[in-house]
């Protein structure tokens, strides 16, 4: 697939917030935008008209008229977006991260993220930050607005940091506070790990010892042989695999080929499960498995 470079008005509206009707008013009332117009007279936005509307939306977000910041020089926008972006950190970030994706700038991702933990914890990083984004862009993949490439350079360097964090902990051979193990994977064909990644650091954080499987894992290489000196916990995400009229099916198997002669607890954690449609039969088969 191609790298987008130009974008519709839809396009916008999903990567703004702001609909397009708006955006068409602030382009013919105000002159904020020039778009080019295909043959067929469509609409067609560069990438510099993109970071244009996210400048504006964020100072328009924050209280200042749309007739005021279309009188504002780029100088002047980019002030006010440095006053604001003192009290608004989490929304500038991401805005400064839409940025960065569609730049594919590691360097402006580093930045940001540096400039975050200067007065965050790397926990409220991923889940003030980290989490509402990756949401938006998986949104934006969905529906056609970025593609892959987009979401798959992002999202590596994101599970970079989170990696780089487990390191800081795992190297000051930290004393585990009990017996328990807890074994991580994601179903086979299930390749989203980058929350698998996070549970790992909590709880590698917490002092809690882990086997890291990773993603496409199928039940039957799960085995009890990942530890022998204590309690035994598996713990996956239900993303995209598997789908709702999956679930049953899978616990029902993870019982049979996991828990034959031992019952391993299952932690279960993804968008999935909250979308499984029997909740109470779900929990019973919790409650068995565990």
């Amino acid at each position: 697939m191609r790298v987008k470079t130009h974008f519709s008005i839809k396009d916008l509206e999903n990567l703004s917030g702001v609909k397009a009707h708006t955006i068409r008013i602030w382009e013919k009332r105000y002159g904020l935008f020039a778009p080019k117009r295909t043959d067929t007279n469509i609409r067609q936005y560069d990438l510099s008209s993109f970071k244009k509307l996210l400048d504006v939306t964020f100072i328009y977000n924050h209280g200042i008229k749309i007739s005021k910041i279309a009188q504002f020089s780029p100088e002047k926008i980019k002030d006010v977006i440095l006053e604001n972006s003192i009290v608004h950190k989490e929304h500038y970030a991401i805005n400064g991260l839409k940025n960065a994706m569609f730049d594919f700038s590691t360097d402006q991702f580093n930045k940001i993220f540096s400039q975050l933990l200067k007065t965050k914890t790397f926990d409220q990083v991923f889940e003030n930050v980290f989490i509402p984004f990756l949401h938006e862009i998986g949104v934006l993949w969905h529906v056609g607005t970025i593609d892959v490439s987009h979401e798959r350079f992002i999202s590596e360097l994101i599970k970079r940091k989170t990696v780089e964090h487990i390191g800081l902990y795992t190297s000051r051979a930290p004393k585990y506070n009990n017996n328990t193990k807890v074994c991580l994977f994601l179903p086979y064909d299930e390749i989203h790990d980058i929350g698998l990644i996070y549970a790992n650091y909590l709880l590698e954080k917490s002092g809690i010892k882990t086997t890291y499987l990773g993603p496409n894992i199928p039940l039957e290489s799960l085995s009890k042989q990942f530890y022998t000196g204590g309690d035994l916990i598996f713990l996956t995400f239900f993303t995209t695999k598997p789908d709702n009229d999956g679930i049953k099916s899978y616990l029902d198997s993870y019982q049979k080929i996991v828990c034959k002669e031992e019952k391993y607890p299952l932690w279960i954690l993804g968008q999935n499960i909250l979308k499984y449609k029997n909740t109470t039969r779900l929990l019973i088969l919790f409650v068995l498995i565990v």
